[in-house]
C-alpha cells in the first residue's frame, strides 16, 4: 500500500469535483486559510496542491489571494500535457504506445482520404519531398519531415483529439528508439522504404480510398516499429494487421 500524502488528497479530492462537474471553469477554491481548516493540514500542504493543480493545468494559484483558486477551462493544451504525463509512465510498454500509434494513424489516414483539403494534400506531397531530400543530409532532418507529414495527416482528420493524442504518443515513441534509427547501419535503407510507404499512403488519401490508407497505415507502422518492440508484445501489433 502507498502512503497518500497530505497534499496528494487535496489534489485527487479537486480533480474529482472538476471531473464531475461539481467544480465549473471560471469558479473559484476555498481562500488557502480554509483549505488549511476544512483538510486540518498546513499552508505548505496547501500550497503544494496548489502547484500541482496549476502545473496540470487545472487552476490559476497566485498565493495569498484571498478570493482561493481559479479552476480553468479546459483546453488542448491541458489534455496535450496530461496525455504526455500518462505516456511516460512506467505502466505503458513500447508495444502498447506503438499499438495505439496504429490506431490512431489509421483512423487519421481513413478520415483524411475523406475530408482532406487540396492544400492539405499538397502539404503531404511537400513533407515527401522534404523527407527524400532529407536522406542524404540526416536523420534529424528526416525526423522533422516526417512528423509534418503526420501532422498535416492528423489536420486533415478534422479532429482535435487525434492530433493531439498522435503528437504525444509519436513523440513519446520516438523518443524512446531515436538513437538506435539513428545509430542504425541500414538507416538510409530504412528511410527509403519510409518514404515508400508515405508515398502509398498519400496516393490511397489522394484517391479518397479510406479503408486502404488505414490498412496501409498500420501496416507501414508495424514494419517500421516491430524490430523494437519485445517479442512477447509484437503479437498485439500483429493482431492489427489481421
Amino acid at each position: 500500500m502507498r502512503t497518500v500524502r497530505a497534499y496528494e488528497r487535496i489534489v485527487e479530492q479537486i480533480e474529482e469535483a472538476v471531473e464531475s462537474g461539481s467544480l465549473h471553469p471560471g469558479e473559484r477554491l476555498p481562500s488557502e486559510r480554509e483549505l488549511m481548516a476544512q483538510f486540518a493540514v498546513s499552508r505548505s500542504t496547501v500550497r503544494e496542491a496548489l502547484r500541482v493543480l496549476q502545473a496540470r493545468g487545472l487552476v490559476r494559484s497566485r498565493p495569498g489571494d484571498p478570493n482561493g483558486a481559479e479552476v480553468l477551462p479546459f483546453t488542448p493544451a491541458a489534455l496535450h500535457k496530461s496525455m504526455t504525463t500518462l505516456a511516460r509512465v512506467d505502466e505503458l510498454s513500447l508495444g502498447e504506445l506503438v499499438q495505439f500509434r496504429m490506431v490512431l494513424d489509421a483512423s487519421a489516414n481513413l478520415l483524411a482520404a475523406r475530408l482532406r483539403t487540396d492544400e492539405q494534400l499538397d502539404e503531404m506531397d511537400a513533407a515527401i519531398g522534404r523527407m527524400r531530400a532529407a536522406v542524404a543530409v540526416g536523420y534529424d532532418e528526416f525526423s522533422a519531415a516526417d512528423v509534418a507529414f503526420h501532422d498535416a495527416v492528423a489536420r486533415a482528420s478534422r479532429n482535435k483529439l487525434i492530433e493531439i493524442c498522435t503528437d504525444v504518443v509519436r513523440s513519446i515513441v520516438l523518443g524512446l528508439i531515436s538513437e538506435k534509427i539513428a545509430g542504425a547501419p541500414d538507416r538510409q535503407a530504412l528511410m527509403w522504404r519510409s518514404i515508400r510507404h508515405h508515398e502509398e499512403v498519400l496516393a490511397a488519401v489522394r484517391a479518397g480510398d479510406g479503408p486502404l490508407a488505414a490498412r496501409l497505415s498500420r501496416q507501414t507502422m508495424y514494419d517500421y516499429y516491430v524490430g523494437y518492440v519485445p517479442a512477447g508484445e509484437r503479437p498485439a501489433l500483429r493482431a492489427l494487421l489481421e
